[in-house]
């Protein structure tokens, strides 16, 4: 087990070779380096220490996904392993089907989808076409996101052609900081299911939303498309990787930023806001209210 100054020297390598503002990047290795100096970090355990170190970096800069990550499951260390957390992620979508918790009609003809995560657009076409397909006739939809903790951009893109016409809407743009390129991210041409157009479509939020899912909420209320109801959202808006720096910890680096084609911006720091604010256990019974109502 390597060294926590160890640990923390491999943490900073990663976040200011791949940190998507590199000015930032070189304000939290010095204050990070500060601490460390001055034994801040001496004699933690490996849970506790990327407790301890994720509360200072979010303290220097403040963006959600920087962060240590303690996992009871052992990492590769080996380079030909790395492929920013990818393959656990996919992993982990498979045995949470794929990020879909549950699919319901209500009365009123009501469609509700929950979603925990975002899965990619690929290995989850399939289940998102399949909850799609069964609420295809419903009247209105309440797609829940208030417990989804983030996933893929491109899965997000998908969830969002659902609701729009075609694949002429050109949603957001992701800059990469690593390959200094910008991908462009657009409705998707073929989808497995019918897409849910000309209906009202109310979307859950909650403090505990997150990434992939906050993409969803904020690109569909920016197209107009859908009511946001429930709290404001955690705020992270960029797209991170995962890389191994001891066989317990993971370093997490935002190494690109997302841009809204409709605002410009995005959701880090702030939230996605939600139309009509209420506490975020009081979000389905409003949403219901006002669709049932016509509203």
């Amino acid at each position: 087990m390597p060294t926590n100054e160890e640990i923390i020297e491999r943490a900073l390598d990663r976040i200011g070779a791949g940190y998507v503002f590199p000015d930032k990047a070189l304000v939290v290795g010095a204050a990070i380096r500060g601490r460390l100096a001055a034994g801040a970090y001496e004699n933690l355990d490996g849970p506790a220490l990327c407790e301890t170190v994720t509360a200072d970096l979010q303290e220097v800069c403040p963006d959600k996904h920087l962060r240590l990550l303690w996992t009871d499951e052992p990492q590769s260390l080996d380079p030909v392993d790395e492929d920013g957390g990818e393959a656990a992620f996919l992993a982990l979508l498979r045995a949470e089907n794929q990020g879909i918790q549950r699919v319901e009609r209500l009365e009123g003809n009501i469609g509700l989808i929950e979603v925990r995560r975002i899965a990619s657009a690929v290995e989850g076409a399939r289940a998102i076409g399949a909850a799609m397909q069964l609420v295809a006739h419903s009247s209105a939809l309440v797609l829940d996101l208030r417990g989804c903790s983030g996933g893929a951009p491109e899965g997000a893109a998908m969830w969002c052609s659902y609701f729009l016409p075609d694949d002429q809407v050109h949603l957001n743009d992701i800059y990469d900081r690593t390959s200094d390129t910008t991908r462009q991210y657009w409705t998707v041409a073929h989808l497995p299911a019918p897409r849910y157009l000309d209906r009202p479509v109310r979307i859950l939020t909650s403090e505990f939303t997150f990434s992939g899912g906050e993409d969803v909420a904020y690109t569909l209320q920016a197209q107009g498309r859908a009511v946001l109801v429930g709290a404001t959202t955690r705020g992270g808006a960029h797209p991170t990787a995962r890389y191994a720096v001891a066989e317990h910890v993971l370093v997490t680096v935002p190494a690109a930023r997302t841009i809204n084609t409709v605002t410009g911006g995005n959701w880090e720091g702030v939230g996605v806001v939600p139309d009509v604010p209420v506490p975020a256990e009081q979000a389905l019974e409003t949403a219901l209210k006002a669709l049932r109502a016509g509203a």
